[in-house]
């Protein structure tokens, strides 16, 4: 089992497209694969169709809530095969000030996924939709993540943004003893291959990273945006479009880069 954090603190990046899209993708291709909706806006969760209900997240079991359902029973399906999710609700946001004492408050995720690591062994990858901040609930999925996927936008702010996450690796590695911690990979999104600006950004990330950038890039794409707003992945809206063989693609890339 491989557990990735989704993340990048700057928003409008495509981070929920393609954590909601690469599981599908996973999926498709045979793999069992847990989403878990890490932010309060339930973004991922409506996404894959499956509605936010109150008392159906990790806020109970991040905050040790007396009574709160264990990870496993906070599972549920997805309208699609081997694909299953853990939905966020507005409650998340309160772990920012109920954890704020914590000394632990830094690991209490990756307890709770080490736990499940050792006793579901079926599910393949964990997924982690991480929020667009760096507050308590990102700093968590780091800490319990083996690696990150970075999706960064084709536009020219996002390059500082990419600094800081890469920076925030490095720092949580050091306070959460977490030292296996690896950058998966970063995602370029919303290309334009009409802007030179894309092409800019493009060179210049791999120019910095090298092969930690993936070949794939998604592309720019009005049914992307549509899809959610159907509840429904790319694949099951429009698995014939470009945004559905980019994810695919993706897919496989990812998986050809696991060995």
């Amino acid at each position: 089992m491989k557990i990735i954090a989704v993340a990048n603190q700057k928003g409008g990046v495509g981070k929920t497209t393609t954590t909601v899209n690469l599981a599908a993708c996973l999926a498709e291709a045979g793999r069992n694969v847990l989403v878990i909706d890490l932010d309060p806006q339930a973004n991922a969760s409506s996404s894959l169709g499956v509605p936010v209900v109150d008392g159906r997240s990790l806020f109970g079991i991040l905050t040790e809530e007396e009574g709160t359902r264990s990870l496993a029973e906070q599972i549920q399906p997805t309208p699609w095969d081997r694909l299953s999710v853990i939905t966020a609700e507005l409650d998340l946001a309160g772990c920012e000030i109920q954890l704020a004492a914590d000394a632990h408050r830094l690991t209490r995720l990756r307890r709770v996924l080490d736990n499940y690591r050792a006793s579901q062994p079926a599910t393949e990858f964990i997924l982690l939709d991480c929020p667009p901040s760096l507050g308590v609930l990102m700093t968590n999925a780091l800490a319990a993540a083996d690696s990150v996927l970075v999706p960064l936008q084709c536009e020219y702010l996002a390059l500082e943004g990419l600094a800081k996450i890469l920076e925030m690796i490095e720092r949580i590695k050091q306070v959460s003893g977490n030292t296996s911690l690896a950058l998966e990979g970063v995602v370029l999104t919303m290309y334009d291959a009409r802007t030179n600006l894309s092409h800019e950004v493009v060179n210049s990330v791999r120019g910095h990273l090298g092969n930690k950038v993936f070949e794939t890039i998604i592309p720019r794409s009005v049914r992307l945006g549509e899809a959610p707003s159907h509840g429904k992945t790319i694949l099951a809206y429009d698995s014939s479009g470009a945004g559905a063989q980019s994810y695919r693609e993706l897919a496989r890339e990812f998986l050809n880069r696991q060995g």
